[in-house]
């Protein structure tokens, strides 16, 4: 089981992601890219399993660029995590 804490830690940072993501971003911001924002996200979580820390960057990157369609999905996984 992962401290609950963790897990809300990481889906706020998503959530932030999120808020502030464009598609053009990158034009704006040279440098910039969406793996950079994942790694931040997944911070709190950095002590998981490699194949755990996998499957939650797809996840986080879905959100990331389109939160309204793929909140939902992370939000589960990161509560089944939660919930052991």
């Amino acid at each position: 089981m992962i401290d609950r804490a963790h897990t809300e830690g990481t889906l706020w940072r998503t959530a932030v992601s999120a808020f502030s993501y464009y598609p053009t971003k990158h034009i704006d911001e040279p440098g910039y890219t969406v793996g950079e924002d994942i790694t931040w996200c997944l911070e709190p979580l950095s002590g998981m399993d490699h194949t755990v820390l996998a499957r939650l960057s797809d996840l986080v990157a879905a959100a990331i660029v389109d939160p309204t369609v793929n909140r939902a999905a992370l939000t589960k996984e990161l509560e089944r995590l939660a919930d052991g």
